[in-house]
């Protein structure tokens, strides 16, 4: 399932093309969007909190009561830092504001950023997230440091926790995590590795890869391995080529077997557009031969990079 991303509205995408990448996305049938107190995460204090309010606008411009919003809170600013507030009083603050907020739409509240090694601190946490389950909406966690403490402690509390992990093909966090599996279902984030493309021609001013600082000069290095997988992918003449670094990010996150769900970061309406239509192809069409190759590919350089 297929969910929109946000962290980039408010800063390299304005109110406008958020409302219409939205549209298109609502339109097509998708219903999920991922949010957070800190996006975007662009180290502009003026633009605290600016993705969730464009989300809140087109949630009440539109009258829709039908989207299922993940919102991730924890976080006291947007200037990438560790600063957070995970106590129970503060969660449950957050939690009744989102509600308030985004009423039927909230559909899974999550903790962000959990750096803490103290499992009795972490519990409090848990009791917050234990409400968010009363209440009838989804608890999850996205970027924990020490999911050992979580997984220990929900074999008391028992919750289906939804869990936003970095899945893509240079690195997944997914080893960490795996503590978790039984009781949550995982959503992979990041599954273009930052915003990587076959070509440096193709990277616009306003591409992620390039805002957050990555190197959009020189080609990436796993790139010539990639299209030697792609070359041989393009063989199979019954379904469609691939052509872009983000099919690839789409199909090893599709078919990886630990993941139920994918966040689209797309930036503009014609991104979009072409990761719809892909997600259809991954659909209709089998894939998995492309899949094996690139997880092959996956594990080749998280051994170099364990070995590092």
């Amino acid at each position: 399932m297929l969910i929109l991303g946000t962290a980039l509205w408010g800063w390299t995408i304005p109110r406008a093309r958020a409302f219409t990448l939205l549209d298109q996305f609502y339109q097509a049938g998708h219903r999920q969007v991922d949010a957070a107190t800190n996006y975007p995460i662009n180290k502009n204090p003026g633009d605290w909190r600016r993705s969730e309010q464009i989300l809140e606008e087109w949630v009440r411009s539109h009258g829709v009561r039908d989207l299922e919003i993940i919102m991730k809170a924890g976080s006291l600013n947007n200037m990438r830092s560790p600063e957070h507030n995970l106590s129970h009083s503060f969660l449950l603050l957050s939690l009744d504001e989102y509600q308030a907020r985004f009423g039927e739409s909230l559909h899974t509240f999550m903790v962000h950023w959990d750096n803490r090694d103290d499992r009795k601190q972490v519990e409090g946490t848990f009791q917050a997230l234990d409400e968010v389950r009363r209440r009838g909406l989804y608890p999850g966690l996205s970027g924990i440091r020490h999911p050992e403490h979580h997984a220990a402690l929900n074999q008391k509390y028992r919750l289906p926790f939804r869990i936003e992990i970095k899945h893509n093909l240079l690195h997944s966090d997914y080893p960490r995590y795996a503590l978790l599996q039984e009781q949550a279902s995982f959503i992979a984030y990041g599954i273009n590795a930052g915003g990587i493309k076959l070509r440096t021609g193709d990277y616009r001013p306003d591409s992620s890869l390039k805002v957050r600082g990555g190197d959009t000069e020189n080609t990436h290095p796993v790139i010539p391995e990639i299209e030697a997988l792609i070359r041989q992918a393009n063989r199979r003449e019954e379904r469609p080529d691939i052509s872009a670094f983000y099919q690839c990010g789409m199909c090893f996150a599709y078919h990886s077997p630990a993941i139920s769900n994918m966040i689209l970061g797309c930036s503009t309406e014609q991104q979009l557009k072409e990761s719809l239509q892909f997600y259809q192809q991954l659909q209709t069409f089998d894939f998995r031969d492309f899949y094996e190759s690139l997880l092959t590919l996956h594990r080749a350089h998280a051994e170099a990079e364990r070995s590092i």
